[in-house]
C-alpha cells in the first residue's frame, strides 16, 4: 500500500484536475448557447432554400446548362471534412476521421479523393492518408459568412472547371449537448427533388425558372457550407461540455476512492503505532 504522503499528493493532484475540467465544462456551456442559437437560426433558412432550388430544378425545362447540377462520371472527388482546432471533446474529431475513411472505402475506393480540411484535428488525421488540397483551420478565428463564402467560391470554381466531379461535406450535426450526428451531405452537383409536389405549379416565375436557379444556386451552396460549419461548432462545444462533465464526475469518484484508501492507510498506521507502544510497554514491564 502506498504511504500516506503519496496518497495525499495524488488527492491534491486529482482535485486540481477536477477544478480544471469543471471550469472547462462551464466555459463550453457558455459558448454552446451562442453557437446553438447561430446554428438553429440558420438551419430553417438553409434547408428551405435548398428545398426550393431542388424543387424548381426538377420542374425546369432545361437545366443542362447549369454547371452546378451537371451529373458527370465520377473520377475525382473532393471531400470537405470539418472538425475542431482543439481536443478534449471526446471522440468528436476521431469520428469525423472514421466517417471520412468509411465514405472513401464504401463509395470512392476506385476514385481519386482529395480532402479540404476545416479544423486542425481532422487535418492531422487526414494528411496521413489523403491529399490535402486546402487547410482552412484559421477560419474558426474569424467565423463569418463572408469568410465561409470565400471557401465555397473556390469549391464551386473548381467544380465548374471540371477539377472535381463530386463534392461532399462530412461533419458533426448538432442535435443536443449530449448528441452529435455524423453527417454526410452532397454539396455538388445539386440534386433535383424526386417529386414536384413541394412546389405549386400555378406559380408564375419571373424572369424564368432557369434565371432564378442561376442566381440562387451559388448563395444556397455558400449557406449550405456555412450551416455545416456552424453545426459543427455547436456540436464541438456540446461534446466538450459532456466530456468535461464526465471527467469531473470521474475525478470526484477517484478522490472518494483515494480518501478511503488514505483513511485505511492512516488507520493501519495508527494501529501499528499502538501495537509498537503496547509491545514496548510489555517489554519494559517484563
Amino acid at each position: 500500500m502506498a504511504n500516506l504522503k503519496e496518497i495525499k499528493n495524488r488527492i491534491t493532484s486529482v482535485s486540481s484536475t477536477r477544478q480544471i475540467t469543471s471550469a472547462m465544462k462551464m466555459v463550453s456551456a457558455a459558448k454552446l448557447k451562442k453557437a446553438q442559437d447561430a446554428a438553429f437560426s440558420l438551419r430553417p433558412y438553409a434547408d428551405k432554400l435548398k428545398e426550393i432550388i431542388q424543387s424548381i430544378s426538377s420542374q425546369a425545362d432545361d437545366i443542362s446548362e447549369l454547371v452546378y447540377t451537371e451529373e458527370r462520371e465520377v473520377n475525382k472527388v473532393l471531400i470537405i471534412a470539418i472538425s475542431s482546432n482543439r481536443g478534449l471533446c471526446g471522440a468528436f474529431n476521431a469520428n469525423v476521421g472514421k466517417k471520412l475513411n468509411q465514405i472513401v472505402e464504401s463509395k470512392y475506393k476506385n476514385n481519386t479523393v482529395e480532402v479540404l480540411t476545416i479544423g486542425k484535428k481532422i487535418n492531422d488525421i487526414a494528411k496521413k492518408q489523403y491529399t490535402i488540397v486546402e487547410n482552412q483551420s484559421e477560419l474558426f478565428e474569424d467565423l463569418t459568412y463572408e469568410n465561409t463564402a470565400i471557401i465555397a467560391d473556390w469549391v464551386m470554381k473548381m467544380f465548374a472547371r471540371g477539377s472535381y466531379d463530386k463534392v461532399e461535406i462530412v461533419y458533426n450535426k448538432f442535435k443536443n449537448a449530449a448528441m452529435q450526428i455524423l453527417t454526410e451531405e452532397q454539396m455538388l452537383p445539386i440534386v433535383s427533388a424526386e417529386s414536384e409536389s413541394s412546389v405549386v405549379n400555378d406559380y408564375i416565375f419571373e424572369p424564368n425558372k432557369k434565371e432564378i436557379l442561376v442566381n440562387l444556386m451559388p448563395t444556397s451552396l455558400k449557406i449550405q457550407l456555412h450551416k455545416a460549419i456552424l453545426d459543427s461548432v455547436a456540436a464541438e462545444h456540446g461534446a466538450r461540455m459532456t466530456s468535461m462533465h464526465k471527467a469531473t464526475d470521474n475525478a470526484t469518484d477517484l478522490i472518494g476512492d483515494l480518501k478511503l484508501t488514505y483513511n485505511k492507510a492512516r488507520q493501519a498506521s495508527i494501529t501499528n503505532e499502538i501495537l509498537e507502544i503496547v509491545g514496548g510497554a510489555e517489554a519494559l514491564n517484563g
